[in-house]
């Protein structure tokens, strides 16, 4: 295992699954899902954390004439040694998540595990190191009795639609390697360019899957998924259809959660703003609802 200091610059090849840690409650299911994809890819791990800048200190002035600078020089001091001191203890408790996760890694995989403690915000981080990651895995926290998410982990999202490397989401505190996958298809340029992405990736190879596509079953609806079909069965993928009634928010969610112990796959958002509106309010819906690990695909 290595530790890198935030100074350290990024790889180049985009092999490495980055496991983003937070210390809330999905951290363990983020290790344990990287780990997990790690091994199917035969790629190195990296475990992630950043620290955010500490907020400025308020100013200290003697606004009344009554203070006098000598307390107010103490004041300033000791204001100062706090900030010192919670900077360090923000440290020393990251450093102790890191090795604990990378404690809990598998041992086939953790001859090849990396710790990472950088300093930012989380997007901007992840954007230094989109030219060596393979996929970035996150936990979107929330309180696990809601029957349904109110809003997607803004941090999440904002990562979702800004990094062009895949995402996988888990949204439970513990992860169960998936049995199968759905692709949820829409026959758009976006949900194709994910089917080709599957194909092409040895992450859910061997993995039986199911394309499913919301809405209304018209024979262009079963060409569209036939097309899909036909592309991953050209891989050797063992690949069923499914045209499921009503909105993609419902019917895509009641769906996974029938199958149990699955992954679903879904497109990224669109660059334009009218394919954000459409596409990615879908993909938004679809992550905050669904409790199954969701790999979202550019």
């Amino acid at each position: 295992m290595t530790d890198t200091a935030a100074a350290v610059a990024p790889a180049t090849t985009p092999d490495t699954i980055y496991a983003c840690l937070d210390g809330l409650a999905c951290t363990p299911a983020v290790v344990d899902g990287a780990a997990w994809a790690a091994q199917r890819l035969a790629a190195p791990l990296a475990l992630l954390h950043t620290l955010q800048y500490p907020e400025p200190l308020p100013p200290v002035g003697d606004y009344s004439g009554v203070i006098g600078m000598g307390a107010q020089d103490l004041l300033l001091q000791r204001l100062n040694a706090l900030d010192e001191e919670r900077t360090q203890l923000a440290q020393q408790a990251a450093r102790h998540m890191l090795e604990q996760a990378s404690a809990r890694v598998p041992p086939d995989v953790a001859r090849g595990v990396s710790t990472l403690l950088r300093h930012g915000e989380l997007i901007d981080v992840l954007l230094e190191h989109e030219a060596s990651a393979r996929l970035f895995v996150l936990g979107s926290n929330h309180p696990a009795q809601a029957p349904r998410k109110l809003r997607l982990d803004h941090r999440v999202e904002g990562v979702v639609r800004q990094v062009r490397q895949p995402v996988m989401v888990v949204t439970r505190p513990e992860f169960v390697a998936p049995s199968d996958f759905v692709v949820a298809y829409d026959g758009s340029a976006t949900a194709h360019r994910a089917v080709q992405v599957v194909a092409n990736s040895p992450l859910l190879r061997g993995m039986p899957g199911l394309l499913a596509l919301a809405g209304e079953p018209t024979e262009q609806a079963r060409q569209c998924l036939q097309e899909a079909q036909a592309l991953l069965q050209a891989q050797g993928f063992d690949i069923a259809t499914q045209i499921v009634g009503g909105a993609p928010e419902e019917a895509i969610p009641a769906l996974v959660e029938a199958h149990g112990d699955t992954l679903l796959v879904l497109g990224a958002y669109g660059h334009s703003r009218i394919r954000q509106l459409i596409v990615g309010s879908t993909t938004t819906a679809l992550m905050r609802l669904c409790s199954v690990p969701v790999l979202v695909l550019r």
